[in-house]
């Protein structure tokens, strides 16, 4: 609400005299100090030229991910409780609300059912968020997380991958390098300390690790800090919520980030990085 009383005042301001972008950046400001002393904490400010359109964005992600989420699940003919409880643990990592956990759940029904035809939903995905590579590439990682809830993907799941990212505009062999990378990093979801697997050896760890980055153990110390910092940006969250996804997303792509981090940690302490 003060967001958008800032955006009117300014573009009134704006239209009458030449110093009105100078007077809205200060006018936020002095909104935003208000709303820290009333609520007790500072707003997050999205400066888009176009909010309305930023909030479309959100809409589509939010509708393309549930959909999608739910197609997946049915693809080898039933939905487990393993990938319930994922959507579920999913919803409650994003604090939806339930008015929007409803709208969740019901699109991935929607998407369960096995008539549904997920073309016109990335269709309409590309139109309104296919300009982010970042966009383009979250999507791909949450639904193959969701792919590989239950421990193993399908072959009918990852047909259905495949078609996703040929869409959104990978080559087979960008796909998968993706996928190896999020059942790499997957391995590293529990924390630094707890991340080894019974009967894994640290040699393995450390290959999970190179895989997570995208690199192989013959990299560079050079290309491997690129990879994690490109990665690192991918999922940061000022970037997400700038190119149009939702607020309540940005807890599960920060977890993401900490998976990534961990992996190179290990990289560090067996190379001198």
């Amino acid at each position: 609400m003060f967001r958008f009383i800032a955006l009117i005042l300014g573009i009134i301001l704006l239209g009458t005299m030449g110093l009105g972008i100078l007077v809205l950046a200060v006018f936020g400001v002095i909104i935003g100090l208000i709303y820290a002393a009333i609520t007790g904490r500072m707003p997050q400010f999205n400066f888009s030229l176009n909010p309305l359109k930023s909030q479309q964005r959100q809409a589509v992600f939010l509708e393309t991910v549930f959909v999608l989420m739910g197609k997946l699940a049915k693809a080898d003919g039933r939905i487990s409780q393993i990938e319930i409880d994922h959507v579920e643990a999913f919803i409650q990592k994003m604090g939806m609300s339930a008015e929007h956990r409803q709208e969740a759940i019901r699109q991935f029904k929607r998407g369960a059912d096995p008539s549904f035809d997920i073309k016109p939903t990335l269709d309409n995905f590309m139109t309104h968020c296919g300009r982010s590579f970042n966009l383009r590439q979250v999507l791909l990682v949450y639904l193959t997380v969701m792919a590989l809830a239950d421990g193993q993907l399908d072959p009918s799941e990852r047909q259905i991958l495949e078609q996703i990212a040929a869409h959104l505009g990978y080559s087979q062999a960008e796909f998968k390098r993706i996928l190896e990378m999020v059942l790499s990093q997957a391995h590293f979801s529990s924390g630094q300390q707890q991340y080894r697997q019974p009967g894994r050896s640290s040699a393995s760890d450390l290959d999970d690790a190179y895989k997570a980055l995208g690199v192989s153990k013959e990299a560079s110390n050079q290309e491997i800090k690129r990879a994690y910092r490109k990665l690192m940006s991918q999922y940061h969250p000022d970037k997400l919520t700038g190119q149009g996804v939702p607020e309540d997303m940005i807890a599960v792509a920060t977890e993401q980030a900490k998976e990534i981090q961990v992996a190179y940690d290990l990289i560090k302490k067996h190379r001198d990085i």
